[in-house]
């Protein structure tokens, strides 16, 4: 009985840290592209995918037949938006997709980088389609045409003469 057990966990140990080799990579690009942390100091990200990963490795059994990525896709965007309401540790340090919310930044990350639709994405999240469509919109407004910042201070004074 405990050669079985044990033979069954280093199978299951196997298996997860093959999936971990080939989807550890876009899982932490994700994780960063979320946090919108620079991909050389993304200490957010790294925290995020471990949590995504151990949450997967915890129903690893439980799978049966489903894709695992998705499973720890859906476990990353979940403890994301969990924890996106916490100003301090969530705020984003800049880039392309410092501008946005966390909440557009992780429709944006769904819809593009991981090829989600709308309804999927949706159910995902617990939100209305519409309501996801409106975030992409204005997600996709905000990195094309990123707002700008104060005039410069010696402008500021300067009348046009």
């Amino acid at each position: 009985m405990r050669e079985r057990q044990a033979s069954r966990n280093a199978r299951r140990a196997r298996e997860f840290e093959a999936f971990v080799a080939g989807a550890a990579g876009r899982l932490l690009h994700a994780a960063t592209l979320l946090t919108a942390e620079p991909p050389d100091d993304n200490p957010r990200a790294r925290r995020l995918l471990t949590a995504a990963l151990a949450r997967t490795y915890a129903s690893w059994d439980r799978l049966r037949g489903e894709d695992p990525y998705d499973c720890a896709r859906k476990e990353l965007a979940v403890r994301f938006a969990h924890g996106m309401w916490i100003p301090y540790r969530h705020r984003a340090r800049g880039g392309v997709l410092g501008h946005l919310t966390a909440q557009e930044r992780l429709v944006l990350v769904l819809r593009l980088f991981e090829g989600i639709g709308e309804e999927q994405a949706a159910a995902l999240l617990g939100l209305s389609t519409e309501r996801v469509r409106a975030l992409h919109l204005r997600a996709m407004a905000l990195v094309l045409h990123p707002p700008r910042g104060p005039a410069p201070a010696e402008l500021q004074g300067m009348s046009p003469a």
